[in-house]
Formats: structure tokens, C-alpha cells, sequence
């Protein structure tokens, strides 16, 4: 029958255990850097979304002054350029006072914590 001695058996438990922390330690930074590989592929994504996002928010933006130059341009012809761009100009700022009443309807206040 074998006899084990046990300071050889302790050193065998510590050399595992130190094996395990060491192991931990490698898979905990491995899933750290696959987090890290993750979030850098999604942000990359979004931000080349957003980008042509801001390029069709200022084409429309020019397709939309266009429109208006145009809408004064029609108008000038019946009662004038000064009185064409003052319409113009006082119908739009109408929208966008009600769009902005709207807007301000929809929000809630915020609760005190």
C-alpha cells in the first residue's frame, strides 16, 4: 500500500488551486475582450447608420429650403417678391409654432424623485 505524504498532498492542492485562479483570471479576460470585440462591431455599425442618417436629414433640409424658394418664387408672380417672402416665411413659422405646442403637449413632467 502506498503511503502519501502530506506536505507533498498540500503542495499538490495549492499547485491546483493556484492553476484554477490563473485559469479564471485568463477566461475572465478573454470574455472581457469578446465584450469588448461585440461593442466595437455594434458601434461601427450604428455610427456608419447614423452618418447616412445625417446625410438624408441635410439633403432633405436642402430639398425642403428648395421647396419653400420655389413656393416664393410662384408667389412673387401674383402679389410681389417682398410680400411672397413674408407669406412665406409667416406660414412656416406658423407650422412650426403649432408643431412646437404639440410637442410640448406630449411631454410629461417629471416626477420629483
Amino acid at each position: 500500500m502506498a503511503v502519501i505524504d502530506p506536505a507533498t498532498e498540500d503542495e499538490g492542492i495549492a499547485a491546483l488551486v493556484s492553476q484554477l485562479v490563473d485559469d479564471a483570471r485568463g477566461l475572465a479576460g478573454a470574455e472581457v475582450a469578446l465584450v469588448k470585440a461585440r461593442v466595437g462591431e455594434r458601434v461601427a455599425a450604428y455610427r456608419n447608420a447614423a452618418v447616412f442618417f445625417v446625410i438624408a436629414g441635410v439633403l432633405a433640409l436642402a430639398a425642403l429650403i428648395a421647396l419653400l424658394v420655389g413656393l416664393i418664387m410662384s408667389l412673387a408672380t401674383l402679389i410681389g417678391p417682398g410680400l411672397a417672402t413674408a407669406a412665406v416665411v409667416f406660414g412656416v413659422l406658423a407650422l412650426a409654432a403649432v408643431l412646437a405646442i404639440i410637442g410640448k403637449g406630449r411631454l410629461t413632467p417629471a416626477k420629483p424623485r
